[in-house]
């Protein structure tokens, strides 16, 4: 949810990843992670974000802040507790991702080994030496021949 509000509130703008990264004073890759939910913006950064792109701290988060909270310091710790939440949530959506690849590649892994095994004891199944029936039927065929 927070990557798509980045994004839809940086499109609205009209601004491309590299101009709200050189505001920023991050890198384009920083913030098209953001975008893609990859990780999320500390805190200090969050706030800078929701100024350039001209919108309240809690739309880009898409929750509301409690109007108790009067400093900027405790709006802050809410953010960064709303933050950490996200990024403990993004987390363990990548470790389950990487653990689905990981059973993928290894399902994949012992089908290529099986396929493997299976070509060369069909290959093996079929002697390159000739057998006795072979030679026969060979001398057989030449003396027919003459």
């Amino acid at each position: 949810m927070l990557g798509e509000n980045i994004k839809t509130y940086r499109q609205k703008k009209g601004y491309t990843q590299e101009e709200v990264a050189n505001r920023l004073h991050v890198t384009r890759q920083t913030i098209s992670k953001w975008e893609k939910n990859y990780s999320v913006p500390d805190a200090e950064v969050f706030v800078k974000l929701a100024d350039v792109l001209e919108v309240q701290t809690s739309q880009l988060l898409g929750v509301k802040v409690d109007s108790d909270v009067q400093t900027t310091e405790e709006k802050q710790n809410v953010y960064a507790e709303q933050l950490a939440h996200i990024a403990e949530q993004m987390a363990v959506r990548n470790r389950q991702r990487k653990r689905i690849w990981k059973t993928i590649g290894i399902a994949f892994a012992v089908i290529i080994v099986v396929y493997i095994i299976l070509i060369v004891m069909n290959i093996a199944s079929f002697s390159v030496y000739p057998t006795k029936e072979d030679v026969q039927t060979h001398e057989e065929t030449i003396m027919l021949e003459e």
